[in-house]
């Protein structure tokens, strides 16, 4: 891969709102250099739900789809996002499929790589696992609903 497209790949993933939000840039150049790039044709599986993902992918380019039997529709995952995460983090079969809707590209880390880079630079590991921390945290409230519908009748709502 050029120096030049492994730039923009960073510059997507850097600039991602629900993406790794705590890596810093060093963070994105080893991560980069160490993640194999993939590519996926609309409709084909990106996660299959029932098998491990044995890491975890990062949307450099299209959106893909999460198909969760229980929810209705579909939920999206786009450009600097993550999927796989769940399974990458407790090494259990992944919960859902996800199918990419349109042309994708992503790069895919897996496990013994990650570890190896966390043992190197435990400060990497730390900003990374906090990241996913966030994602599962934003993701879980958004399948929950609106946030006023969770507080206790007897707390004011906030203005």
């Amino acid at each position: 891969m050029s120096n030049a497209t492994q730039h923009q790949d960073v510059s997507v993933l850097s600039a991602a709102k629900n993406g790794l939000v705590y890596l810093t840039p060093n963070d994105w150049a080893l991560i980069a250099d160490k993640a194999v790039r993939m590519q996926f044709k609309p409709g084909e599986t990106m996660v299959h739900k029932g098998t491990p993902t044995n890491g975890l992918y990062l949307v450099l380019k299209g959106t893909a789809a999460v198909q969760i039997p229980s929810h209705k529709g579909a939920l999206g995952v786009g450009a600097g996002e993550v999927c796989g995460e769940i399974s990458f983090l407790d090494e259990l079969p992944a919960t859902a499929d996800v199918v990419a809707k349109e042309p994708v590209e992503a790069y895919y880390l897996d496990r013994p790589t990650l570890q190896s880079l966390f043992e190197l630079f435990p400060h990497l590991g730390s900003r990374f696992y906090h990241s996913l921390a966030a994602i599962l945290a934003r993701r879980v409230r958004e399948l929950i609903g609106p946030a006023s519908s969770l507080m206790p009748a007897s707390l004011p709502k906030k203005k």
